[in-house]
């Protein structure tokens, strides 16, 4: 087995592809239409379906809005250099919401991004990628 896709429901799809593919660098793989039950789907991710894992970013036709709830966490994506790139993402107009540097009680580097739809992104230094916390976690 392995993880194929994460979905996330977005108001915009257009805004949230610009966001995926412009400030996060992710390549729009695939969209389709189902008209019948009106909703759209788009695939973004940094590699082909069948060697990574990628985004589903699910638009239902005439949706605005969604409660994000309390139960989601983020997304993580791994970065050669967090700190380039959180620049990169700020110049590009994204929004850091938290800026790098070591995680509370660690030595691990994250940093996290919100989309146009509120989700959180963590940003982890390739280095740093499943380490956990660091420092002997």
């Amino acid at each position: 087995m392995r993880l194929l896709h994460t979905m996330l429901r977005v108001a915009d799809l257009q805004k949230s592809i610009d966001f995926y593919s412009n400030i996060l660098q992710m390549k729009l793989l695939r969209q389709s239409e189902n008209a019948d039950y009106k909703y759209t789907l788009a695939f973004l991710g940094y590699g082909d379906e069948s060697d990574t894992t990628v985004l589903e970013l699910t638009y239902n036709w005439g949706t605005t809005e969604y409660d994000l709830g309390n139960a989601y966490g983020h997304i993580a994506i791994e970065t050669d250099d967090i700190y380039a790139t959180c620049e990169m993402i700020k110049k590009m107009g994204g929004q850091v919401t938290r800026e790098a540097g070591p995680v509370k009680g660690g030595t691990t580097v994250i940093a996290f991004v919100k989309d146009p739809d509120g989700y959180q992104i963590e940003l982890i230094n390739k280095k740093d990628a499943g380490k956990g916390l660091g420092a002997g976690s």
